[in-house]
């Protein structure tokens, strides 16, 4: 192993010592203050997020804990912050309480094995440094599921906004038809509470933005709560508590490895993979834009891998990337991933010191927190951008949005990305494909495309076409009819030639109908050329073998070459009685037969000269 893939693995196993160099005494001193910032925000987003993935507040607490020290610690970002988020809860929730009750200790174990099976996904991932696979889920993926995701969240706490029951179960037609079934029994105590925390909660965001405004909606509705119950007694409010929560550090806590239960999790747990992974990269590389950090991506995976396998061992469950707390540390002033370690540190602290508290915190102030957060999950911008897009991004945001209202979150994320890779596969299956030929009205005869009543003329004997897009197994029947279609109308254009500088990559389908193609012009009297070839091109033909059966000379690096190449291979007889002149050589012809009586003017003898090596597709190729 050579030194540098030595330094390559350190600092794969231990990342710290890429960014250890930005530690001093100003860097500690402000990763201090920003961890303490977001520390002390997560405290009332981590309960929160709980309610949302069904599981007890402690859990989400103890998911904010041990898991952003690791992410931190393996990972590349210097300001991602880990934990709970709203969509990984949702999700949770949505594939683990098909096969338990939520707050139950069925409930929590199936969490810990989800998570533990995350982790192990995310860390096979980064170690096969897969880290591009998150490139190809669509951000209109993202946007439908955060839109359905949001809907679901708020229908889901309408029963504790308003103080009325509704049953646990059902879609969201369901809910809705139970809810204005009840809302004539409202509870005013409770809908006053979530209204205040509501209110409160976003006149802070609006107008005060540096102060955490959940943390004032959760003690504005905490004390309307309390004045309620001392004012009219809790028998007349009847507003419920979270209740207290356990004054401990995170509990050691033991996933379940049985076959069975690895099998019915392994769908939902690639889906929550895939989407956590998303939101991680995602977040990490936007904050990387504003902070000018490039984030390697297969780090981040394994970062976030071993953050939930650890998670799953302390009683916490699915962590991932947030925006909201990763924005926070940002703007707080972090400059290395010590603050969000010392986020996790000082939350364990902080949870000990108010833990008792919890027990007043209404159910009913957890609603109104749960609206706001819902609210911030629809971005408005991003819809109004997909709606004025494109047929394509529509359809993957409809069809992931609806998916997210009505079947298994899940099984909606499956099928906005299953749909995001067929219409890309569709597009890119169907390369650009147009008639070329040199124009004499252009210096140097450069290709010029070959447009039906135009003044160009395609000679009797060759089809000149370019490619643009690379050629896979998806685009070899879109191929094979072009051809077919070529042949049908211009069957005595016996040689055909591929301007491929536009061709960077076939793969084993593609190259085999390029080869084809050469062994059956060949046999019709014809040939198959490649002009312009690039190495990548040439690479994976070799590899194919069809540069066997296209024959290397028949493969020309610049258009001068070709066209000289390819003329000493038509039929002359034809040429002599041909007008269009597609090559200077075709005066020649028609001189040494007498059938053109007068010379060609000099500037046309001359050979034309070789184009410059190009990289990609010039205007006039």
């Amino acid at each position: 192993m050579s030194s540098s893939q030595y330094a390559a693995w350190q600092t794969r196993l231990l990342p710290f010592l890429l960014w250890k160099h930005r530690i001093n005494g100003n860097t500690i001193k402000a990763d201090l203050m920003s961890g303490l910032t977001v520390a002390i925000v997560v405290v009332p987003q981590a309960v929160a997020f709980a309610a949302i993935a069904g599981m007890p507040p402690q859990y989400g607490l103890y998911a904010g804990m041990i898991p952003p020290i690791i992410a931190a610690f393996f990972g590349s970002s210097w300001h991602l912050m880990s934990g709970p988020t709203t969509a990984a809860s949702i999700v949770l929730l949505s594939s683990l309480s098909v096969y338990a009750e939520p707050m139950t200790p069925e409930y929590v174990s199936l969490a810990l094995t989800m998570t533990f099976m995350v982790g192990v996904i995310q860390l096979v991932l980064g170690a096969a440094r897969m880290g591009a696979v998150v490139n190809f889920i669509s951000h209109s993926v993202i946007v439908g599921f955060t839109t359905g995701a949001a809907i679901l969240i708020a229908s889901k706490q309408l029963k504790n906004f308003f103080g009325v029951p509704i049953p646990r179960e059902g879609n969201l037609f369901e809910t809705l038809g139970h809810f204005s079934q009840q809302v004539s029994h409202t509870n005013l105590y409770v809908l006053a509470i979530a209204s205040l925390t509501l209110i409160s909660g976003l006149v802070v965001k609006k107008k005060f933005p540096r102060i955490p405004f959940l943390i004032v909606a959760l003690i504005s509705g905490t004390l309307l709560g309390l004045i309620f119950n001392l004012l009219y007694g809790y028998d007349a409010t009847g507003i419920k508590t979270v209740g207290a929560l356990p004054q401990t550090l995170p509990p050691l806590s033991r996933p379940d490895f049985s076959l069975d239960t690895i099998q019915k999790l392994a769908p939902a747990a690639l889906a929550m993979t895939l989407f956590a992974l998303t939101e991680a990269i995602s977040i990490g590389r936007a904050i990387g834009i504003r902070s000018g950090q490039l984030i390697d991506g297969n780090q981040e995976f394994i970062g976030q891998g071993l953050s939930n396998i650890a998670g799953s061992f302390f009683s916490g469950y699915v962590a991932t990337g947030s925006f909201n707390r990763s924005s926070l540390n940002y703007q707080a002033g972090a400059k290395t991933p010590m603050s969000a370690m010392i986020a996790g540190f000082l939350e364990i602290f902080i949870v000990l010191a108010i833990a008792p508290l919890v027990a007043y915190l209404p159910t009913a102030a957890m609603a109104g927190i749960l609206f706001i957060v819902a609210w911030g999950l629809i971005d408005f911008a991003a819809i109004k951008h997909i709606f004025t897009s494109n047929n394509s991004e529509r359809s993957i945001f409809i069809v992931t949005f609806l998916g997210a209202l009505f079947l298994d979150l899940e099984f909606a994320i499956m099928a906005g990305i299953l749909l995001s890779l067929v219409l890309y596969l569709m597009r890119v299956s169907k390369p650009r494909i147009v008639t070329r030929m040199p124009d004499p009205s252009i210096p140097n005869r450069k290709f010029s495309t070959v447009t039906e009543g135009g003044r160009l003329k395609e000679c009797p004997q060759l089809h000149i076409m370019r490619i643009d897009g690379n050629l896979f197994f998806g685009s070899v029947a879109y191929l094979r009819e072009k051809f077919a279609r070529l042949e049908q109308q211009h069957p005595l254009q016996v040689h055909l030639a591929i301007v491929a500088q536009g061709i960077s990559f076939v793969d084993i389908a593609a190259a085999d109908v390029f080869a084809g193609e050469a062994v059956r012009r060949r046999a019709a009297g014809g040939g198959f050329y490649l002009i312009n070839v690039k190495q990548g091109l040439w690479n994976s033909l070799d590899e194919c073998h069809a540069l066997d059966k296209i024959d290397s000379h028949n493969v020309f690096q610049s258009k001068s070459a070709a066209l000289h190449g390819i003329f000493q291979k038509l039929d002359k007889s034809i040429c002599e009685h041909c007008t269009v002149r597609c090559f200077n050589e075709c005066a020649d012809v028609k001189f040494k037969s007498g059938s053109l009586q007068v010379p060609r003017p000099a500037s046309e003898s001359r050979p034309e000269p070789e184009m410059e090596p190009d990289g990609g597709i010039p205007a006039g190729a």
